[in-house]
């Protein structure tokens, strides 16, 4: 080979090599939106908006479960709301589902030490009758226990399942715990127990008792299901450490209404993109609660910051090219009835959800960010988790996020996703109890959440990059 010829070469090889660098190195965004980028992320962290929209709805709402007069308030409220922040459209879509009435509940150890214990339904439970049961306490430690047990061992008795829920930063503990409440009374049902009492799904060492939804099985007794405080789990484990019968007696006023049906609805609003109004940036939350507490926490708070996040961006002199979405969805705690809906009426455009996040866990500061893109994308997230880097968050190494709650229906339906990791750690202390309320959100971690949010939307709605590529 001649010098001439290698000297083609090395220039072509050269040219190749700047064109690669170009192109894996070129920025998803412009210096000017990086500084209306910065511009966001101190807006967000100056203002008390996202704080004030959750001091609204837990104020003049509250708790919000589906069928309840708070829960038709919350839709009235949420629409209002939304125009009032600017929204171009603002919609609703409805849901609905079989009444079921809470009641009321006690619960105490009648032999061999009476004691008064602090009970709660779960969610869709049936009652006891008027007259209550009174019956002898089986123990297991765990659902796994539970389902070894034989078929007609607990012909007549009450089954008690007495699993912690551990603490953990990203709320893994959760998953361990929330079996027994789910499918629990089932199992015990099909042991031959005539009830299900649990330890409450909680980290909490509060009397206070956490409810939530738990599940029948077609075929199967439906029997009473109730969580008991975490100090009244002690207090019946240690009487049975005595070696003593136990009996416990409980009685419920739940009931399922199957012939009454309730409605809700999802509430849905956007700012319009300036050039590429039909793709679609999602944020989410839900709008209903447990009919405990205020909601402040499951999920005013997702509800406030993306509320405010949008709006944040609505005020910019120039829209960015795509749309921003905001939908709070129906019906998460009973089971995300309002995702479901969503993702049947958006079928036919769901390949223009180009990427979403949602709200629904944790209480602290955000400190992780995983995501779930195409390979070709990734790129573009990781210049966006160097823009989030100084407010805490890190990038985690896989890209197989699915988003949080109700959004993931969206991202099994083939929507690129992100999921942000707030710090959970005492997340569990209060969710689903009569102590979810405004006064446990702190101002500061709120704003650092509502930044990293605003920040999320107004990147991936600006940038120039495919997210499923």
């Amino acid at each position: 080979m001649n010098l001439a010829m290698r000297k083609g070469i090395y220039t072509a090889l050269t040219a190749l090599a700047c064109a690669w660098t170009a192109m894996t190195s070129a920025q998803a965004l412009t210096e000017q939106e990086l500084v209306t980028l910065d511009t966001l992320k101190q807006t967000s962290l100056s203002s008390d908006l996202s704080y004030n929209i959750i001091e609204s709805l837990t104020t003049e709402v509250g708790n919000r479960m589906m069928g309840t007069p708070g829960d038709a308030k919350s839709i009235v409220w949420a629409v209002d709301k939304m125009k009032s922040l600017g929204f171009d459209k603002v919609w609703t879509e409805e849901v609905t589902k079989a009444q079921w009435i809470r009641g009321e509940v006690s619960a105490s150890i009648v032999s061999p030490y009476p004691q008064k214990m602090v009970a709660i339904a779960l969610g869709g439970s049936v009652g006891t009758g008027e007259k209550g049961i009174e019956a002898e306490v089986v123990h297991f430690e765990n659902l796994a226990a539970l389902k070894e047990a034989e078929k007609g061992s607990l012909d007549g008795k009450i089954a008690f399942v007495s699993y912690r829920m551990e603490r953990h930063i990203d709320g893994h503990g959760y998953g361990k715990a929330v079996g027994t409440r789910v499918t629990g009374a089932a199992v015990a049902a099909e042991k031959g127990a005539i009830a299900l009492i649990m330890r409450s799904v909680g980290t909490d060492d509060n009397r206070i008792a956490h409810t939530g939804i738990m599940r029948y099985k077609d075929g199967v007794k439906k029997i009473p299901a109730a969580a008991l405080s975490n100090p009244d789990a002690d207090l019946l484990v240690n009487q049975l450490k005595r070696g003593k019968a136990v009996t416990v007696a409980l009685n419920m006023s739940s009931e399922i209404q199957s012939d009454v049906q309730v409605k809700s609805a999802n509430v849905v609003g956007e700012f319009t993109g300036s050039e590429l109004p039909e793709q679609i940036v999602s944020l989410g939350a839900h709008l209903d609660s447990w009919d405990v507490g205020t909601g402040a926490l499951d999920d005013g708070l997702g509800i406030g910051m993306v509320m405010a996040a949008a709006h944040h961006i609505g005020q910019l002199p120039e829209r960015p090219k795509r749309t921003i979405r905001v939908i709070l969805f129906a019906a998460e705690e009973v089971g995300l009835l309002g995702a479901k809906k969503y993702v049947e009426l958006h079928k036919d455009n769901m390949s223009n959800h180009v990427i979403g996040a949602e709200w629904d866990f944790g209480l602290g500061p955000i400190y992780k960010m995983s995501v779930g893109v195409g390979a070709e994308s990734l790129n573009a997230m990781r210049e966006f988790a160097q823009l989030i880097t100084p407010l805490g968050v890190a990038l985690a190494p896989k890209n197989k996020a699915r988003a949080q709650s109700d959004m993931g229906a969206l991202s099994d339906a083939g929507m690129p996703s992100v999921n942000f990791s707030p710090d959970g750690s005492r997340y569990f202390d209060y969710h689903h109890t009569e102590n979810d309320t405004f006064d446990k959100i702190n101002p500061a971690d709120l704003k650092q959440n509502t930044a990293v949010y605003t920040m999320f939307a107004y990147f991936t709605a600006q940038a120039n990059t495919d997210f499923r590529k």
